[in-house]
């Protein structure tokens, strides 16, 4: 249950969710939500600044939606780990934005792992994303699922993709399950994953810390 302070900075995050820097990507999202009713489309945290983000953390959200209504990582751990790496890093918010391989969540039914249509299915919204967010040139796909996505996203040969010299960068999901069962297993993960952000931060001009 969230405290008072909590549960009223979550208000104030949702009710900014149509401010300028993010409005035409969360109206993409009312958009998908339109083409399938019924469903949820979790929205980005205004936070984020669409004129702003250079690199795309795309997930596989193969785990139920979170309870704020925005994209997230996964669950708390994975949004604490995620949030963790982009601090040792210093990666800002508004340089970053998040996005779903699947936009769309069933209410009431689990969201488990990913189909290959499911995963098809969610090429046109990235490719309608992005088309939001012009300075991006980077997607870091955190899990299995991100990285097909991504895949079948550079065979479309998109003009976008040359214009602004798309790279991939492969990462593990934030979750648990995907850190392995040890301590020292988790820290090279971890490793792995600012590496991959310090080097998308390079590659878009950003200057990385070595927190």
């Amino acid at each position: 249950m969230q405290s008072a302070p909590e549960a009223t900075h979550a208000e104030t995050l949702w009710n900014r969710r149509y401010e300028p820097n993010v409005a035409e990507v969360n109206q993409l999202c009312d958009s998908l939500m339109e083409l399938k009713p019924g469903s949820e489309v979790p929205y980005v945290d205004p936070q984020h600044d669409v004129d702003e983000a250079r690199i795309v953390s795309l997930f596989s959200n193969n785990g139920p939606a979170h309870p704020s209504g925005f994209i997230t990582a996964g669950s708390d751990e994975a949004m604490t780990r995620l949030l963790g790496v982009h601090w040792q890093v210093g990666l800002r918010p508004e340089f970053v934005m998040p996005w779903n391989v699947h936009p769309w969540y069933t209410p009431g039914e689990p969201h488990t792992k990913l189909t290959k249509e499911e995963v098809q299915e969610g090429l046109r919204p990235l490719l309608r994303f992005l088309a939001l967010v012009p300075r991006a040139s980077v997607i870091v796909a955190h899990g299995t699922e991100a990285q097909r996505l991504c895949a079948a996203f550079l065979k479309t040969e998109n003009r976008m993709i040359y214009r602004r010299s798309f790279k991939i960068y492969k990462a593990r999901s934030a979750e648990g399950r995907s850190f392995g069962a040890t301590e020292e297993r988790q820290q090279e993960s971890l490793a792995e994953m600012r590496l991959a952000y310090k080097d998308a931060m390079a590659r878009t001009g950003l200057a990385a810390t070595g927190r």
